[in-house]
């Protein structure tokens, strides 16, 4: 009997994949992903910048390349030009499992002398020849079906929206840098932040497509606006501010360290993981089919531009890219799927690299107006995780892999430090799910008897 591609419902959908909403509609939709995306896609610049204390033209460079490499990836991608790109409304942005390496790997050879220009060369080489690693793993991907289940995925995509609700209700309470004092918390900025989350929730139930679709950028802006009001906004990141950044490749050398680069490496590889539950969730979330070649095909281009665009990213300057599990969240509460928004997403992106003060205006957006809308948007990733785990349904021998995988990853991240004797990369809590799971799927008996429950009404 001929395989039957799986699909879900695209009823809750106002535009579908092909569409192509009128330009208003696109631009709206375009700006709420920006919106939901652009402030965690700048920070992991911010952050390694700020800690290994880099020059702040260097640090803004950073942050400016991660936009432009942003906007030629997601281009890539939305466009699938013949084996590159899913197709699908898929974003690139910063990969956030790399910033905890890149400080490791970066303290370390400032602790041997190196300079900053040698030390952030060394870790945009390793990174550069690292992304090559993700390319070949594209065409692998058939021979790792047996590793890659949708539990595994599920699994990778569950820990991933569970890890991004930390930030989202961090920055509810007024920001990590708040952390400690009578600041976080407070009434002032739980308040703004439950502000716009009711707004974005209050729009997200109207049935008027323009309106649904706008509104995580409708209760964002309200809440700039309210924080505005409340003398909320720092204006002062603003200042000497250059007019025009231009794209320089190898802007501070290539060095190459060959330790360095099995570290970076290794957490490319655990990537394609990452990629692949997104991909997942995007086609899902989508409504478009999650098993079969088609899906594949989709698959495969996805992983292969995410290698392809970290290429670019690291030669221009940016840290490694990935595809952004967060526009998952913006699709399912705005309906809009179209891949055409994507093109209008990557021009935004571009320009805004090459224009830093725009960059640097969104930066201004105060953390709990930031937060109100993280906490509905991440933990609508961390729901697609348990759809993807139930695609095939779910019996004993899933639920164990699944249940223990979670435990382990939600251990190391409360407590990075209980694998301190194990290599660095079991101290992440995505990354320590996704290998339990990996490792569980191949060694765990399977029972041809263990009966399973369907998301859907399927029968065996």
């Amino acid at each position: 009997m001929a395989h039957l591609e799986q699909q879900t419902s695209s009823t809750d959908l106002v535009y579908q994949l092909e569409d192509k909403p009128p330009f208003t509609n696109s631009l709206v939709s375009a700006v709420t992903h920006l919106l939901a995306i652009f402030v965690p896609m700048i920070t992991p610049a911010l952050i390694v910048g700020n800690v290994l204390k880099l020059p702040v033209e260097m640090t803004a460079y950073l942050v400016s390349m991660a936009m432009v490499a942003s906007g030629i990836g997601t281009f890539l991608q939305v466009n699938r030009f013949g084996v590159v790109g899913s197709g699908m409304l898929s974003i690139q942005s910063v990969n956030f499992s790399f910033v905890g390496v890149m400080i490791s790997l970066g303290l370390s050879m400032k602790d041997k002398g190196l300079d900053e220009n040698t030390m952030i060369s060394t870790l945009l080489g390793v990174s550069f020849a690292g992304a090559f690693l993700v390319c070949g793993a594209a065409w692998g991907l058939p021979y790792l079906k047996r590793v890659i289940t949708p539990t595994v995925s599920g699994v990778v995509v569950l820990l991933i929206g569970l890890s991004l609700i930390d930030v989202g209700i961090t920055n509810f309470g007024g920001g990590f840098h708040l952390k400690g004092t009578p600041e976080f918390g407070s009434l002032k900025n739980v308040g703004l932040a439950a502000f716009v989350l009711a707004v974005v929730l209050i729009f997200n139930c109207i049935k008027k497509p323009l309106l649904r679709m706008s509104g995580v950028a409708i209760g964002l802006i309200s809440g700039y606006v309210v924080a505005l009001a409340l003398g909320m906004v720092d204006f002062s990141v603003l200042q000497n501010t250059p007019i025009f950044t231009m794209p320089m490749p190898f802007k501070y050398g290539f060095h190459f360290d060959f330790s360095a680069f099995l570290v970076a490496g290794t957490i490319y590889l655990l990537s394609v993981f990452e990629a692949v539950g997104d991909l997942t969730a995007t086609a899902m979330v989508s409504g478009q089919p999650y098993e079969g070649e088609t899906f594949q095909q989709r698959l495969r281009g996805g992983v292969f531009a995410d290698g392809l665009v970290s290429v670019v990213a690291t030669a221009l300057g940016s840290l490694p890219l990935t595809t952004f599990a967060q526009n998952n969240g913006v699709i399912q509460m705005t309906g809009v799927a179209s891949r055409h928004v994507g093109k209008f997403i990557a021009v935004m992106l571009v320009v805004a690299g090459l224009f830093p003060i725009v960059g640097r205006l969104f930066t201004t957006i105060p953390n709990p107006v930031l937060g109100g809308a993280m906490v509905l948007m991440f933990g609508l990733i961390a729901i697609a995780g348990v759809r993807i785990i139930m695609t095939n349904g779910i019996n004993r021998r899933e639920a164990v892999i699944a249940a223990t995988a979670v435990g382990v990853g939600l251990g190391v991240a409360f407590e990075p430090d209980v694998f301190k004797l194990l290599p660095e990369v079991f101290r992440n809590a995505i990354a320590a799910g996704g290998i339990s799971a990996v490792v569980l799927n191949l060694i765990l008996p399977r029972d041809v008897h263990d009966k399973s429950i369907y998301l859907s009404d399927k029968k065996d």
